[in-house]
């Protein structure tokens, strides 16, 4: 299992569009979340994750999970797979970059290009679902 990193990710969904973040220094967008500290579940991570990236406070009671994706890891080794688990979840606040966070945008699958490959994913999950324009 060492050759999986475990993330967990916001579904912000807007009109069609999904929010999307990018890193300083990075030039592709991704879903807001991020990797499971030891000891923490998945809404845990979730809260914590979007707290320091977004400034914005999960309310972890309206989380529903979205589904489980899994694709080779963006910028690492083949072999190397990336298992996003997705929630959609009611928020306080406004998405604000912090910390490794260069900007906020909103996504369409017309995005997809942009995003890596786990992204693009989820992005044909949403739009098969009619939820991303």
């Amino acid at each position: 299992m060492h050759n999986v990193v475990d993330k967990i990710a916001w579904i912000h969904l807007e009109q069609g569009k999904v929010l999307g973040a990018r890193s300083h220094g990075k030039d592709a967008y991704y879903l807001p979340g991020g990797k499971r500290e030891p000891g923490e579940s998945d809404l845990d991570t979730l809260v914590r994750e979007i707290d320091e990236e977004l400034a914005v406070t999960i309310d972890p009671a309206t989380a529903a999970l979205l589904g489980t994706f899994q694709a080779q890891a963006h910028g690492r080794p083949d072999g190397v797979t990336v298992r996003m688990t997705c929630y959609t979840a009611d928020h306080r606040g406004t998405p604000t970059p912090c910390n490794e966070i260069a900007e906020v945008v909103w996504l369409t699958h017309a995005d997809r290009s942009r995003v890596s490959p786990v992204n693009q994913v989820i992005f044909d999950h949403l739009h098969r679902a009619g939820l991303l324009h």
